[in-house]
């Protein structure tokens, strides 16, 4: 669970028929001894997987990553402050946590992200999962108090925080303040939340054998991130013969949304990708349409 992999954690398509609306999550990196001169801890905060706010211990502050932020911490310094201590307080704890679970003298790197989200129905989410070395290590149930363990190693881990009910106690209280915060930084940052951007959608394909072909649908370009998308045969919805590639964002802050699917090709024009989003009044249906020029290995599928 790297940097770049933390983010999977809140990447969702949608509940059913409910929407993701937004999210607030933190990524965190402990690393046991300095390395090539890069910061032994780094967090980063993020509003609907946009960063809004850093820091590392090399420059021991916070720096804000959009111009809204600037303007609370301006405006309302008491809120301000409290989303600060989301990313400077919890850099002595991770060193404590790193030690606790050091297995050796070599290097090692202890990772979390802790979020919060908002969905379409009113109902509130949170996660709180840790990494050890780029793998997923224990997470936390903040309904049952309970730690769930993603490695053998994680079971003394587990243990230990479970004697600990203060501890836990606190991780459940860190995750009800996220909500606080997102409601807050919400208030600020909706002139640049409120935009709608509708997908734009293609479908391609892959030739694999005389009875095998690859279908790829892509729908991008669009705000904000609740989507739903899914191939179909006729009228039957295809659930588990797609490979999705989660939802990730552009560069423009915007996002895009990959699946794909192997058919045969003699049911080609059975097959269709139906796309809902927010932004659309009926949903985006679309079908692969033979194009000369196509050519898949820009796609990196």
């Amino acid at each position: 669970m790297g940097l770049r992999t933390v983010a999977t954690f809140v990447i969702l398509l949608g509940n059913g028929d409910c929407f993701l609306l937004h999210s607030l999550w933190y990524s965190y990196l402990q690393a046991s001894e300095p390395n090539q001169g890069l910061p032994q801890f780094f967090s980063k905060a993020y509003l609907d997987d946009q960063p809004i706010a850093r820091y590392d211990s090399h420059t021991g502050k916070v720096e804000p990553l959009v111009s809204w932020m600037e303007k609370m911490e301006k405006e309302d310094p008491n809120q301000g402050k409290k989303g600060n201590e989301m990313l400077l307080a919890a850099e002595q704890v991770f060193r404590d946590e790193l030690r606790s679970v050091w297995q050796n003298g070599e290097s090692h790197t202890w990772q979390a992200i802790l979020g919060c989200e908002l969905r379409e129905d009113g109902s509130k989410g949170g996660f709180l999962h840790y990494g050890y070395d780029g793998m997923d290590f224990i997470s936390f149930d903040k309904e049952t108090f309970r730690w769930v363990t993603a490695q053998p190693q994680a079971q003394k881990v587990k243990e230990k925080w479970e004697d600990d009910s203060g501890w836990s106690q606190r991780n459940k209280v860190y995750l009800e303040t996220c909500i606080e915060q997102l409601k807050s930084y919400l208030s600020y940052s909706k002139e640049a939340l409120q935009r709608i951007e509708p997908p734009v959608g293609t479908v391609m394909h892959k030739t694999v054998s005389d009875k095998v072909e690859v279908l790829i649908c892509q729908a991008f370009g669009f705000y904000p991130k609740g989507i739903q998308a899914i191939w179909r045969r006729g009228e039957e919805d295809c659930k588990y013969g797609t490979l999705l590639r989660n939802v990730a964002p552009n560069s423009d802050g915007t996002y895009y949304v990959r699946l794909i699917i192997e058919i045969d090709p003699k049911e080609r024009d059975l097959f269709n990708c139906h796309i809902k989003h927010g932004s659309l009044q009926e949903p985006l249906v679309l079908a692969w349409k033979e194009n000369p020029e196509e050519k898949l290995q820009d796609w990196g599928w």
